[in-house]
């Protein structure tokens, strides 16, 4: 069975409840070097990557979900050290409400790291809600996304992100560019920019209008087979004109006139899964 220490842990007081509840900021992850999971769902995917790992993972978990999952214990002998805790105390660790019983620490520097040449990337401008961060890193693994740039908005390692994301951020490198909502634009900026110039379709999501430097068309007629950057908009005012600017194409997602608008999130999954299934049906074709 896995390793397990000897104390339980049932006082709120304990110093590893502080340590723990610093890791829901970025300041605390920093200083302290790992990132904290919460759930069994997270824990899970962080064990399909057990064998990239280089030491186990420490694990803080409640006598009744370690009572739960002994089969899944017993497969991960050696990969994890287990410290049992209270219900009391891993619940004033946790930044969850109403935690499932376990938590897990994964070092910063394990989060996977953004190569120099990615060929498809989603880019996204002041995305401000933890719950459409956490859906749309979910579906750009989903859809083979590379990299994911940022410009501000949300905390990609806030808990609620993590939780939305279900281990996407453990698969899926990130960039993020800031720390103003101002300076992660032109900083995202200039990275668009460089991709152009290394080939790259700059592709927004863009109104007629609004673009005056590329025609828009929608999503489907693009050519989703080139080497690609897919730039999202803030929920609330858009692209910025600054991305808007860097651009090379502009697609539109078309939808009732009873709505005005679609949720980033959402607008995503069509996007995003176009690219995907546009270069799979490429590939069936070319080898057939």
């Amino acid at each position: 069975m896995a390793e397990q220490a000897a104390d339980l842990i049932s006082s709120r007081r304990n110093p590893l409840i502080r340590r723990l509840r610093m890791l829901s900021s970025p300041s605390g992850r920093q200083q302290d070097g790992h990132l904290l999971l919460e759930g069994t769902h997270q824990l899970q995917e962080l064990m399909a990557l057990k064998d990239q790992l280089p030491e186990p993972v420490q694990v803080f978990a409640t006598t009744d979900w370690l009572d739960a999952h002994t089969a899944f214990l017993q497969r991960l002998s050696g990969f994890i050290r287990v410290q049992p805790m209270s219900d009391v105390a891993l619940k004033a660790a946790l930044s969850t409400v109403n935690p499932d019983g376990v938590a897990c620490l994964l070092p910063l520097e394990r989060l996977p790291t953004p190569g120099s040449t990615p060929s498809f990337v989603l880019a996204l401008d002041r995305v401000q809600d933890p719950g459409n961060l956490g859906t749309l890193l979910r579906t750009a693994l989903g859809a083979d996304v590379e990299q994911v740039w940022l410009a501000a908005g949300a905390d990609p390692l806030a808990p609620k992100v993590l939780r939305s994301a279900v281990g996407a951020v453990l698969r899926v490198p990130f960039r993020r560019f800031g720390p103003t909502h101002d300076v992660g634009v032109e900083q995202l900026a200039l990275q668009l920019r460089q991709a152009r110039k290394r080939g790259l379709q700059v592709v927004g999501t863009l109104v007629p209008d609004a673009a005056a430097e590329c025609s828009v068309i929608p999503y489907w007629e693009l050519d989703w087979c080139q080497p690609t950057v897919l730039v999202l908009g803030n929920e609330g005012s858009g692209l910025h004109p600054l991305l808007q600017a860097c651009c090379s194409h502009g697609v539109t997602l078309p939808h009732s006139p009873r709505l005005e608008s679609l949720n980033v999130a959402a607008a995503a999954v069509p996007l995003l899964l176009e690219r995907r299934r546009a270069t799979m049906t490429a590939s069936t074709q070319h080898s057939g």
